[in-house]
């Protein structure tokens, strides 16, 4: 098992419907995610910062780099362009996180 950690932000005034989109994800994307061998992925928020920590379990890195080239992934980047900071293509603004203690 790999662990990943990534940070992303979301726009101030969009919490609860960043909350709300992934209270509701789309089957198709949660099949999407597990086919690409995520055993686990939660997403944190930081109110004060509108700081996203987002903490996933995978089996195989490249696996699961090919997660960004899927159909569903690319229309739930468009969907979620407009409550957090992306890139051109829609795709999340994400800094990977740097393992530095586990228990």
């Amino acid at each position: 098992m790999i662990k990943k950690a990534v940070r992303m932000k979301v726009y101030p005034e969009k919490h609860e419907e960043y909350k709300r989109r992934h209270d509701e994800l789309w089957p198709k994307m949660e099949q999407m995610l597990k086919e690409h061998g995520a055993l686990s992925y939660s997403i944190f928020l930081d109110p004060e910062t509108s700081t996203l920590f987002g903490y996933l379990e995978i089996q195989d890195e490249e696996r699961w780099s090919q997660t960004a080239q899927t159909e569903i992934n690319k229309k739930w980047w468009d969907y979620m362009e407009d409550v957090m900071e992306t890139n051109p293509d829609h795709s999340p603004v994400a800094v990977d996180l740097v393992p530095v203690f586990e228990l």
